[in-house]
């Protein structure tokens, strides 16, 4: 159930009709237009000097952590090691169907998802992070009950579920009930400059909100945990931003 004021909705109705007329000025770069999702602020990527994230310039195989579309909602943003060129077929448990579009930039192997787990919430936090991106072997029991183990996973420690970012954060283990939501990314050829643009499949904001709202006022120093993030966001490395992750 949703829990935003008249107030709430107002801010989100002027932040759509912003993001609309972006999107029709930038329709030939945008990633995932089409597809079924809310679009939120297009919000600038900034490197850790503050300057414009270039595409090309996002290291292989590294997590980093932004914030989007909410000041105190973490984002996975990760240049995988291959292309990921194809559109995948993703369904919620409440019934859902979106396409995600693959990878964003000019080799597209750019992805960007929610960094809070489908299944009970656990998030990074500066002092430690369940949920984390490897690059090691991670072994987990899949839908075909069999044991696999591979890299270039997102893992949750906390109760073991384990997405896919190649195929949308889809769920290949544990007790995730939905994939992670996408993050829409807009990548300028131009430029070279990436831009987060909206969220497609089931989002946790609501109950995130509800059950960490004082310990996130605390971490974030504002009172306004549900704010939309700024016009530009800066990128981090997640273990920089993170004390400890944990990789169970």
């Amino acid at each position: 159930m949703s829990t935003k004021t008249p107030s709430d909705r107002r801010q989100f109705m002027k932040l759509c009709a912003g993001t609309a007329a972006a999107v029709a000025g930038y329709s030939e770069s945008l990633v995932g237009a089409t597809q079924p999702g809310e679009f939120f602020q297009r919000v600038k990527l900034l490197d850790d000097q503050r300057k414009p994230l270039l595409a090309s310039a996002l290291p292989v195989d590294k997590s980093h952590l932004f914030f989007y579309p909410f000041v105190s909602t973490p984002c996975f943003l990760i240049r995988l090691q291959t292309p990921i060129d194809q559109k995948v077929r993703l369904e919620t448990v409440q019934g859902k169907k979106y396409d995600w579009p693959g990878g964003a930039g000019p080799d597209r192997q750019i992805v960007a998802f929610s960094a809070i787990c489908a299944h009970k919430m656990s998030h990074p936090s500066t002092q430690v992070s369940f949920i984390n991106y490897r690059t090691d072997e991670v072994q987990y029991t899949g839908k075909d009950r069999k044991f696999h183990r591979r890299s270039g996973l997102i893992h949750c420690c906390s109760e073991g579920s384990v997405y896919d970012p190649s195929k949308g954060a889809a769920v290949l283990g544990g007790p995730a009930p939905n994939p992670l939501a996408s993050i829409l990314l807009e990548h300028d050829p131009k430029t070279d400059e990436l831009y987060a643009v909206g969220v497609a499949g089931e989002t946790m904001f609501d109950s995130y909100f509800r059950f960490f709202s004082d310990r996130l006022r605390l971490e974030f120093k504002t009172d306004d945990v549900r704010a939309p993030a700024s016009d530009a966001v800066p990128v981090v490395a997640a273990d920089q931003y993170c004390r400890q992750q944990i990789l169970c």
